[in-house]
């Protein structure tokens, strides 16, 4: 087993990459791992939040497996493709907020399945970059798109164009990673970074992920649409109402979430 899901805490799970002999370089095995596991979280109403980490001290993810694609003709390379846009793909589609927790090396597709998270959170000791243009290749787990939008344009195109890897204090400068930790911490501070976020309504989290995805490449009067359903979809919610109630009552929310979304 190459990936496994764990739940630290109430309504959080962790998504672990768990092939630490390889520094969970990704085999087409474990992109297909990836893609199950997410679909088995996404159907998890119970949900808040989602980790994605690694079992290794050593590295969160150090790319596709070149040992495997070692052997691979252009035929196999081809079919190996959409497994992988799948896997990259579930990570990026979780309808809960997602927090990446990097520890060692995040390099090529290792920092793009981080990039796919809403949120990442790194050590003194991660060393992050899209190394493919070195090898030939072009990233293809959406460096190219997603890293462009962290970072923008020219800042992009320094990591991709150099294939130079970047050091945990350069990539939060850059704005490529959000948190900064001590080595070793990456996993403690992005459980503690979800229990936040736990703690707020499902329904809100949800509708808020829903508009900053669907709304950010849109012009500005099409993405106060996409503000509004999400408005919508919180503000007729029985979570509204309990987190009213709660203010006024000066107490925690007791959140009904996903389980009473029709109410």
């Amino acid at each position: 087993m190459t990936v496994r899901i764990e739940r630290p805490a109430e309504a959080v799970a962790e998504l672990v990459l768990d092939r630490p002999e390889a520094l969970n370089a990704i085999s087409t095995a474990q992109a297909r791992a990836i893609t199950a596991a997410c679909a088995e979280l996404a159907d998890d109403g119970s949900l808040s939040v989602v980790l994605l980490t690694s079992s290794s001290p050593k590295a969160f993810c150090v790319g596709a497996d070149l040992k495997e694609r070692n052997s691979f003709d252009d035929a196999a390379l081809a079919a190996q493709r959409p497994v992988f846009r799948s896997a990259f793909g579930a990570v990026l589609d979780l309808p809960v907020p997602t927090v990446a927790a990097v520890d060692g090396y995040a390099l090529g597709g290792g920092f793009e399945l981080a990039l796919c998270c809403d949120l990442i959170v790194a050590s003194s000791a991660a060393v992050l970059g899209l190394p493919e243009t070195g090898v030939g290749l072009v990233p293809g787990g959406g460096g190219t798109q997603l890293l462009v939008r962290r970072v923008g344009s020219n800042r992009a195109a320094d990591l991709l164009f150099t294939a130079r890897h970047v050091d945990a204090e350069e990539a939060h400068r850059l704005g490529a990673v959000d948190r900064l930790v001590p080595a070793g911490q990456a996993r403690a501070a992005a459980l503690e970074l979800a229990g936040l976020i736990a703690s707020r309504s499902p329904i809100a989290l949800r509708a808020a992920k829903q508009a900053l995805r669907r709304g950010s490449d849109l012009d500005l009067e099409s993405a106060l649409v996409v503000e509004n359903r999400a408005w919508e979809e919180a503000a007729f919610s029985a979570d509204r109402r309990e987190g009213i109630a709660a203010f006024n009552e000066r107490r925690a929310p007791r959140w009904r979430g996903t389980e009473d979304a029709g109410d």
